[in-house]
Order: C-alpha cells, then structure tokens, then sequence
C-alpha cells in the first residue's frame, strides 16, 4: 500500500454567490412544504436482494487505484468480487453546490435520482438532513461502521448518531506556511496578520470553509457560534483586506500559490500538505493553539434508492480497518477509522508503516484536544451571511 503522489483536487469547493440550488436549499430549508420530505416518503422498495447492483457518486481522485491500470480500484474491486455487487462508481461530483443543483429537482418532486450513495461535505450533508432528502441507514447491516467509526465525528448537530450520515473522509482546516521562507513559525490565527505578511496571506474563499477556524483564533466555541461571532469575524476580514494585508480568497488554488512563494501563509486543508510536502518539506501545516476546524465528507443514500441494502455494505466495507487502512494510504486525508493506524503500523513497507504515525492521518490526543467541528450555518441564517461574506471575498 505504497503512499501515491497525486495532483490535490478540492473536495471542498467554495460556496459561490447564491446560485440556483443554493437559493433552493435556503429556500426549502425553511419551510417550503414542496420540499420537505416525510419519513414515511423517503424510501423505495429495496431490490437488493435481487438486483445485485448500485451507483455511487463521488469526487475525482477520492479512491484507490491500481499503479499499473488507474481504471482499477483495488478495495471496491474487493469488495464487488466478496459481494457479488456490481458498482457502478460515478466521479461525477466536482462541486457541493452544483451537484445539489443536479439532483434536488428529483428529490424535491419525490422521484429516485438514479444513484444510491452519494459523498458531499458534512456542511452540505446538513442541507439534506434538513430537506428529508437522506435515509436513516440500517446498523444492523454496518457493525464494522458501528465498531470503528471516530468516536468525534460520531454525532454531529445535523444529525446526531451518524443515522443519515457516514464519513467517507475527514480533515482539518489549518494553516499551512513556508517555514524557509518565513522564517519563523506560525502557531495563531493572529500571526496571519503580522506586518512581514502583507499581501502574502490567503484565506479561503468559501463561506462554509473559511468562517469556522477564523472564529477559533478569536476563542469563540465553533460548537455553539453565534451570528455576533461571525460578523465580529467579517468585520476584521475586512480591516485586513483594507490593509493590503490579503492577497486574494482562493479555492483550492492556494496550493498553487503556496508552492510557488507568491504565498507565504494561507488557510488550507490537511489532506493538501500533505501531498505538498512530498514536494517541498519546507511546506508545514499547523493547527493554531486556538483551535482548527474537523470536518468531514460524507456518504448519504438519498430518497427512494432502489438498493438501499447494497449501500449499507459498500458503507460497511469501508470501515473494516483492513480496507480503511489501504484507503488511507492512498487517499492520506484524516481517516475515520482510528483502528487502520494500527494496520497500517504492521505494514512491511517501511513508507506505508511510517503513515500510521502522521499526526493529519491519525491525530494524536494533544492534537484532537484542539479539534472542533463547527455548527453548520442554518437556512435562517444562511442568506444573510452568505450575502456579506460573498461581498468581502468578491465572489
């Protein structure tokens, strides 16, 4: 399970100007009767048992692949030959809000969207929740996600107890910086606006993405975050850009930025550096002494999937440790089954072995100390405060 150098790709897209599906999903999020989805409405008959088959939409670049034949997927290719279950793998999802776009129309009008298993960002998995649009899994048919699911990505406020919700990946929203070139090191939020800075500092562009770890370095909880909170946040985010102090919002082309020194420090994933470093060791990734955001993508199975069961053990497979470990090798985000670490730590490929003790795939309890996941922004909440943050950001 050789650790792979792939180009990063953003699995975490900025949130841009409210588009049609964003506006849908505030819209619908309060109350429009023509959205919400009943329990009793949300499921299909099952035809797993004969129909030994389902789709599952996910990001580019978010599974392992064969050296040799990138068109092969070692786990899922193990887990189609123990199954007997053909999956159709669909890379078709390059945007949270584009792909809400794509398939609301079928859940907001009771109709199957085709897939059985789709992969957004927890933030996005809450606008489903919200909706009705997601099915409460079956843990009797998931005792690997039972057994070995992060105990702190285990409850989140969109849905307590991960019925609806399952991590695919996790990771942290941190900051990374050139430590050659800064000479010195970063350790607060605060340290972005040092005067040796100016006009070399990123933030990220996208609301959902950015607002949680800057409220950190001011000490708010981002458990229980309040509307004073984020604008006490934009208020200083627009000080800064007066300044000069920020060179632009990004996506995820703050990499870019990064490694070619235009960028001295930036708001970035975990999962990233990493790749990064491979290149550059110079590249280092912290989380602030104030705290840094946990977050996850998820996987949902949406409203009137016909094969709901076969779902549930795709979800299943991928939390036995010996599966999760070998995903983890390759993909190198958080990982959220914490017993992989000790797959990975018996490796006999000294690389592979040396991933169990990477503090951004396994976190230790000093960091995790440090770790929160925010609150997701409701639909009250979101128009308003997409509308000034989209104004500082320029988008």
């Amino acid at each position: 399970m050789p650790l792979k150098t792939i180009p990063p790709l953003s699995r975490r897209l900025l949130l841009r100007a409210l588009g049609a599906g964003a506006a849908l999903g505030g819209l619908a999020g309060c109350g429009v009767p023509a959205a919400y989805v009943r329990p009793g409405d949300r499921a299909a008959p099952d035809l797993s048992a004969t129909d030994r088959r389902l789709t599952w939409a996910n990001w580019p670049l978010y599974i392992d692949t064969d050296d040799e034949d990138a068109a092969r997927r070692p786990t899922l290719d193990a887990f189609e030959r123990r199954t007997g279950i053909a999956v159709d793998y669909v890379e078709e999802i390059n945007d949270n809000d584009e792909f809400f776009g794509k398939i609301s129309p079928s859940l907001m009008n009771r109709q199957p969207t085709g897939r059985d298993l789709i992969v957004v960002s927890d933030w996005m998995c809450a606008r489903f929740v919200r909706l009705g649009w997601v099915q409460e899994m079956d843990r009797a048919r998931q005792p690997n996600v039972a057994a070995h699911l992060d105990m702190q990505l285990r409850s989140p406020s969109f849905d307590p107890g991960r019925m609806c919700s399952v991590p695919w990946q996790s990771g942290i929203t941190g900051i990374a910086y050139n430590r050659r070139r800064t000479g010195r090191e970063i350790r607060r939020v605060a340290d972005l606006w040092a005067k040796d800075l100016k006009g070399r500092v990123t933030l990220l562009s996208g609301l959902d993405e950015a607002f949680a770890l800057l409220m950190q370095g001011n000490g708010v909880d981002i458990t229980r975050w309040t509307a004073d909170d984020f604008h006490r946040v934009c208020d200083q985010v627009e000080e800064q850009v007066r300044r000069g102090q920020i060179r632009r919002f990004t996506g995820n082309d703050y990499i870019k930025d990064l490694s070619s020194g235009d960028v001295l420090a930036c708001q970035a994933y975990s999962g990233d550096v990493i790749q990064l470093q491979a290149d550059d060791p110079d590249i280092e990734f912290v989380v602030p002494e104030e705290g840094a955001e946990l977050w996850a993508e998820s996987l949902m199975i949406p409203d009137l999937a016909r094969h709901k069961a076969n779902a549930e053990r795709l979800v299943d497979h991928y939390y036995d440790p010996e599966v999760a470990a070998e995903l983890a090798a390759w993909v190198t985000y958080v990982c959220p089954v914490p017993a992989a670490r000790d797959v990975l730590a018996s490796a006999s490929d000294e690389e592979t072995a040396a991933l169990a003790e990477h503090p951004l795939i396994f976190p230790d309890a000093r960091m995790r100390s440090r770790l929160a996941i925010a609150r997701d922004i409701t639909s009250g909440e979101r128009v308003e405060f997409a509308r000034r943050w989209n104004a500082i950001a320029g988008l």
